[in-house]
């Protein structure tokens, strides 16, 4: 596992924030896609080959690639959802998360690993 500071997070986030922009963005049309289309996902017997599964397949492998790109950076994924990322740092001398959420504009909380984004504390 990569530690970080709070410094290398922060420089790290003008990559991270188009890469969290657009995998939010197909996210949500592969959840509304699915929603659509639950009873073509649910039948073995249906045309898999439609336009609409098509699409479907190509977000879903899109956003597998994106999760691994932002992985490989040493980031933990907490909640594709919320747009949560985590990196491990050390504070006074124990292992926490930094914790960053889409749309903030710099990591400014942090967490103990056991606590999530609910015990998220600013950082001094």
């Amino acid at each position: 596992m990569k530690y970080f500071t709070v410094a290398e997070a922060n420089a790290l986030l003008p990559t991270l924030e188009p890469i969290m922009k657009q995998l939010l963005a197909r996210r949500a049309r592969a959840s509304r896609l699915a929603q659509q289309m639950g009873h073509l996902l649910g039948d073995y017997r249906s045309n898999v080959g439609a336009a609409e599964l098509s699409i479907l397949t190509q977000d879903f492998v899109a956003i597998e690639r994106m999760l691994e790109k932002i992985r490989a950076y040493g980031v933990v994924i907490k909640d594709v959802n919320a747009g949560l990322l985590d990196f491990l740092s050390q504070r006074n001398g124990r292992d926490v998360y930094l914790c960053w959420r889409y749309g903030e504009d710099r990591v400014a909380h942090y967490h103990e690993l056991h606590t999530g984004f609910a015990g998220r504390q600013e950082i001094d």
